[in-house]
Order: structure tokens, then sequence, then C-alpha cells
């Protein structure tokens, strides 16, 4: 009996003991991983958002693999639902009521016009969890060529009034997401130096097109399988996609897919760590080959004026075999530090010279007029030469015909060496130029 007792008692101090274990750990989980969303009740079959993705825009300025290297950096089978062009009450409203009912967590991108209308569905979404990002102010399909003056009153006007709306200005993400996708440097360069993150997309489902809701749904499966995760596009002011929302949710939870919540970084809520290749759609391994061409770097010598000479251990010179060098290199292996940078004009070549001529093949005819042309004078100098021999000979008909050979002879020989090349025959050109 008393053996017992201390064996019950034992086994309860155990249990204990593990259960504060336990729950320790996970509460110092809970506290370093991000929020995993709770249960849905009344919904147990329920999608859900498995977890929250915390980002910092300053660290990733531009996402979606649609226009941009970099996307949000999922895990596989994980997509994140974003909506384009509400608050529009007649359609949004069904479509927060049916993420609403799988306790799923989205992105919005509002429209100043909608939220100056409607500002109660602003409050809405934000009273759902959901996040709320902009969308400019009344959806110009120019941005990509408008004046920046003017894109950047779009997208003031879009984030003044939507955070008009909300009871709390605070809740708006800097996130903003370019009307039509029609991105323009200018324009991203505005945002980013606001602390806003342009938002592309990893595939959309058409769901603006006029198309069916079964084509919306299609799309939507097949171009998420094909990524295997990322970003999907749709539109909360369609009733197409009211219509297939419940279906693609229906796949995604047959297929495996996971719902993921992304929010901005604040103080209180730093970014979820991440490392840069997370954030590529399909980041390359060691057996796959890179298709790019690394960039040549910046020179360090590309501005001095001499360059450090060669070493004997450039050259691979063993100790053992420095002895057989000559004893000049030996005695002057040191000596040359540096030697001078060559300078350009060592490459230059000419511009019209035939060089560059016959470097194509428009030129080539042009190379063998410039050189027909060059040869020309030199034959018409022969000639004239030719001509003055017979008033010389007859100038000097009372000297003796050897004696005249004898002294042309020793003239000759006497004469320096004409040191000027041989012109380029036209012939030798034409044949370069077939």
């Amino acid at each position: 009996m008393i053996g017992s007792s201390v064996v019950a008692r034992t086994r309860s101090w155990i249990v204990l003991c593990l259960g504060g274990f336990l729950g320790g750990f996970l509460g110092v989980l809970t506290i370093g991983s991000p929020a995993i969303a709770a249960d849905c009740p009344g919904h147990p079959d329920a999608l859900g958002t498995s977890r929250t993705l915390v980002v910092d825009p300053h660290e990733h300025p531009r996402i979606g693999t649609m226009q941009y290297r970099e996307t949000l950096p999922l895990k596989d089978h994980e997509v994140v639902l974003t909506f384009d062009d509400g608050p529009l009450p007649k359609y949004s409203n069904q479509v927060l009521q049916i993420l609403a009912d799988e306790c799923i967590k989205a992105t919005f991108f509002i429209i100043g016009e909608q939220a100056k209308a409607n500002p109660e569905g602003v409050r809405k979404l934000v009273a759902a969890g959901h996040t709320v990002g902009t969308h400019s102010m009344n959806h110009p399909l120019t941005m990509d060529r408008m004046p920046l003056d003017k894109a950047e009153a779009q997208i003031n006007g879009g984030i003044e009034w939507t955070s008009a709306a909300m009871t709390d200005p605070s809740k708006l993400a800097p996130f903003f997401r370019i009307p039509g996708l029609m991105r323009a440097d200018g324009v991203e360069n505005v945002l980013i130096s606001r602390g806003i993150q342009v938002w592309s997309a990893d595939f959309p489902a058409d769901d603006w097109r006029h198309v069916s809701s079964d084509r919306v749904y299609q799309l939507a499966i097949q171009r998420l399988e094909a990524k295997g995760k990322g970003i999907l596009l749709l539109h909360d002011i369609q009733a197409r996609t009211v219509a297939a929302l419940p279906k693609i949710i229906r796949d995604l939870k047959a297929r495996g897919y996971r719902i993921v919540h992304v929010v901005p970084a604040t103080p209180e809520q730093p970014a979820t760590p991440t490392t840069p290749v997370e954030w590529l759609l399909h980041p390359p391994t060691e057996t796959t080959p890179i298709a790019r061409w690394p960039a040549v770097p910046n020179f360090v010598f590309a501005h001095t004026e001499r360059l450090p000479a060669p070493s004997l251990a450039d050259l691979n010179a063993q100790a053992a075999h420095q002895l057989l060098l000559p004893r000049k290199t030996m005695a002057l292996a040191n000596v040359a530090a540096t030697l001078p940078v060559p300078g350009r004009d060592l490459f230059a070549i000419p511009e019209g010279s035939v060089e560059v001529l016959l470097s194509t093949t428009l030129s080539r005819r042009a190379a063998t007029r410039l050189a027909m042309a060059a040869e020309t004078p030199r034959a018409a100098k022969g000639k004239a030469g030719k001509s003055r021999a017979p008033r010389t000979a007859r100038a000097a008909h009372g000297t003796p015909k050897h004696a005249a050979e004898t002294e042309g002879t020793a003239a000759k020989s006497a004469a320096p060496k004409s040191t000027t090349p041989r012109p380029t025959r036209v012939a030798s050109l034409k044949k370069r130029a077939q």
C-alpha cells in the first residue's frame, strides 16, 4: 500500500515536471517563431492560415517574379492571396465572408476612390485582420509613361484616402501594387525612397478578363501547380472571382497547400529571419549550372599609372630551378617593382583606315578604292621616271655605253636602300575581301 502510494506520487511528480518543461519549451517556440493561426471555430475543416510572415520593405523593396527577381520567402506549397481594386460592397463583402469561413488572412490593395466612396469597407478589412495596402488613387493604366509628379499624386491620393477611412491609420501597410503592373523605374524609386514595398505577383488568375468563373479557377490552380508556391493575384470587385474563390480554396486544401499571411515589420514585430536565397522562387542548387555569367568587378588598378611587375613567384619558378635562370635575369628579378600602364593610343586604329574598312563587308569596296588611290600616284611616278630616261641618255650621248652602265651601277650601289614598304596590291585586297 505504501509502495503503491509512493509510486503514484512519483509518477504525478514526473508528469507535472514534464508538463511544466513542455509548456515552457512551447512558450519559447511561440515567442521566437512566426504567429500561428488559431483554430477556426465552427469550421473544423477550414483551410486556415498556416503562419504569418513579417517582411521589411527596406530589405526587399520589390517582390513578385512576374516582374522582379525576388518574391516572398515562401516554402513549397505556400500561397499568399492578394486582392486588388476594392472595396466594392457588392462583391468585396462576399469575398470577406468566404475568407472568414475558412479563417484565411489575405492582402488587399485599395483604390483611393473606392476608399473615399466606401470607407466602411476598408474598416471591415482591418477589423477582420487582413493586411491593407494601396493601389493608386483611380487606377490609371499609364503609370509607366506619365510624368513623375502625376504618378506621385496617384500614390499620395491612394494613401491619403485609404488611411483616412481607417480608425487607426497606422494599420495601413507600406505595400503598393502599380495598377495593371505597368511598372516604371521612376515610380518604383519614389516608392522605395519612402520605404514602401512594390508588389507584383507570381501568377494571376486573369479574373479581370471576360472569362467564366471556371476558367478563373482553372488558371489559378494550373499556374500555382506550375510554380509550386507564390503570390496569387485576384480582384475582389468581380462576380467571377466571388464564384471561383470557394473552388480555389477547396482545391488548395485538397492539394496540400497552406495559406501565409504577410504583414510589415514594426519596431515591436521585427522581420521574420530569412536568408537571401529564400527570396528566390526556385533557388539554384549546386547540381544546377548557373546560366548567367557573373558581372566583371571593378579592377583595383583601373585608374593607376603603373602596374606591379610579375615576380618569379608569379611564373611558378621554384627555388630549386632558379639557378638555371640566366644571371642577368636573376640580377634584375627584383629591380622592376612596377611597369608603366600601356597608353591608350597603343591600341588605337585610325578611323577610315584600311583595317577598319575591311572589318565590315560593306566597307571592303571602299578599302579597295583607297588602296587603288594610294597606288595610282606611285604608278604615275614610275611612268614619269621611264619617260625621263631617254632624255638623260640623249644628254649623255657622248659617253660610251659601257661607261654609262658602270656609272649607273655605281650610283645604285651608293644610293641607300628605300625603307618604304611595298604597296598592297589591289588583287590581294580583293582576295582578302572574298
